[in-house]
């Protein structure tokens, strides 16, 4: 493959992976020029905050040794260099979350994605920025500072993925790892114009993804990793080293994700979704899905714009909106007046969320994929004044009119909730320039449907 800049800095991780094992390119010079391209950028973009050079170097040697030993031909991301999510650990570097009181904590091991990464002989250069408490879906944090968008430095990169995000659409590294339950894959992707997978819930082992200082994770019922990338095909190839069981579950349990449900765009069946009842939409967000529908139809799928089927998204909000009353609960009041919430109001929401979720596996008896926005918007301008989640005092600017901030997390919420997998992809662009993204929603346990979607979309439509 070629070796300039250029096309070291627009390659796949597949590509690069496949050309380190062919050994027409070492792991050190992808290292080398990796690092090069984050000094040199990322100055007023701000993403990778957390760097880890010498040790990426020598792991980067190491893989070149593996190879000229004979015995690394099957390491799937040879050489890739890549960044993490500030939230996941690695060992020896800051954990923070982007909280003050957590400035020194350092583990002492890897997160299990992480660990998984490293054994396929991926390369981990440092990692990417934060908002704080992972509640925002702009990037600012009192540690490391804002990350700002590469399309327009003005604007939010999104979150809480979004140093990820922006090191992908800067050209500073071809793969990401993301967390995501409630757009924090999806949002910045869309916002920077990259690709990002929720991926379904459970199937990528969240140890090491917890609040600083060791804490635990009661299961993984609220949020989910994924791989970021600037292809398609990259999710696939990370997601088939990410997912599958670790700890206890190791022992008994194995995991084999069913192949994409159709090769060709015309045997799909798509609902395309661009209105909520309780969420706005940009309408050039609104006319990129519609013509991306078109598109479709024309290419021969069974494209849709409602169902009976289809799982209410006012309920689903209200299931949202009741989980975060009763999960507030748990703490201390001003007052000292006793919770608003028993432990049935939390049973009730989990028996709602398993109903839901048996309306989606109904759905998806009818439909493969759902089409719909990752957000209400294209990436905003960003806010100087820090408003945590849920945004209350917070609006934004919706084809010339200011609507509030916080109705507009249903978007992503609607797939996050139920822990369906949910792949963003770029599907157009502004008149300003600024990159539109949508959400390609499927059955739960079927990620290789929406990727090989937003792949065949891709290579169809550009």
């Amino acid at each position: 493959m070629p070796q300039s800049d250029d096309a070291l800095a627009s390659a796949s991780a597949a590509d690069l992976a496949a050309a380190v094992r062919a050994r027409s390119v070492g792991a050190l010079e992808l290292a080398d020029a990796a690092i090069a391209r984050i000094e040199a950028l990322d100055g007023p973009i701000n993403a990778v905050v957390v760097r880890d050079f010498d040790r990426a170097l020598e792991q980067a040697r190491a893989v070149d040794r593996v190879l000229a030993a004979g015995v690394g031909a099957g390491l799937p991301l040879a050489g890739v260099p890549m960044t993490v999510k500030e939230c996941f650990d690695v060992a020896g570097l800051p954990t923070t979350f982007g909280l003050e009181a957590f400035r020194d904590y350092r583990p002492a091991k890897d997160a299990a994605a992480v660990r998984r990464l490293k054994a396929a002989g991926a390369v981990v250069l440092g990692k990417t920025n934060v908002p704080t408490g992972l509640a925002d879906y702009q990037t600012v944090n009192p540690i490391y500072g804002r990350t700002n968008n590469p399309h327009d430095l003005a604007r939010s990169p999104g979150g809480s993925s979004g140093g990820a995000a922006a090191a992908l659409a800067a050209g500073m590294v071809p793969l990401e790892l993301g967390g995501d339950a409630g757009g924090s894959i999806r949002v910045p992707a869309s916002f920077c114009g990259v690709y990002g997978h929720l991926s379904s819930f459970g199937i990528v082992s969240l140890e090491g993804h917890g609040p600083p200082g060791g804490g635990v994770v009661v299961g993984q019922a609220w949020a989910a990793a994924g791989p970021m990338a600037r292809t398609a095909g990259d999710l696939a190839l990370a997601l088939s080293v990410l997912a599958g069981p670790e700890g206890r579950a190791a022992k008994a349990y194995g995991l084999a994700l069913p192949p994409p449900r159709h090769r060709r765009l015309k045997d799909y069946r798509v609902l395309a979704l661009t209105g909520h009842p309780t969420a706005s939409l940009d309408g050039e967000i609104a006319a990129a899905i519609e013509t991306l529908a078109a598109n479709l139809r024309r290419a021969g799928a069974h494209v849709a714009r409602r169902h009976d089927l289809l799982p209410s998204p006012a309920r689903s909000q209200a299931l949202v909106e009741r989980f975060v009353e009763v999960a507030r609960a748990r703490l201390p009041s001003a007052d000292g007046a006793p919770p608003k919430a028993t432990i049935a109001d939390w049973l009730d929401c989990l028996r709602e969320q398993e109903l839901i979720r048996r309306e989606w596996d109904a759905f998806f008896e009818v439909f493969d994929v759902v089409i719909a926005p990752c957000f209400a918007t294209p990436a905003f301008p960003q806010f100087e004044t820090p408003d945590p989640w849920p945004h209350h005092n917070r609006t934004l600017r919706i084809d010339g009119c200011d609507v509030p901030f916080a109705p507009q997390t249903a978007w992503p919420l609607y797939a996050g909730m139920p822990g369906l997998p949910a792949t963003a992809a770029p599907v157009g662009r502004t008149g300003a320039g600024l990159p539109i993204g949508a959400q390609f929603i499927g059955p739960h346990l079927e990620d290789m449907t929406t990727i090989a979607f937003a792949a065949q979309v891709a290579a169809a439509f550009g």
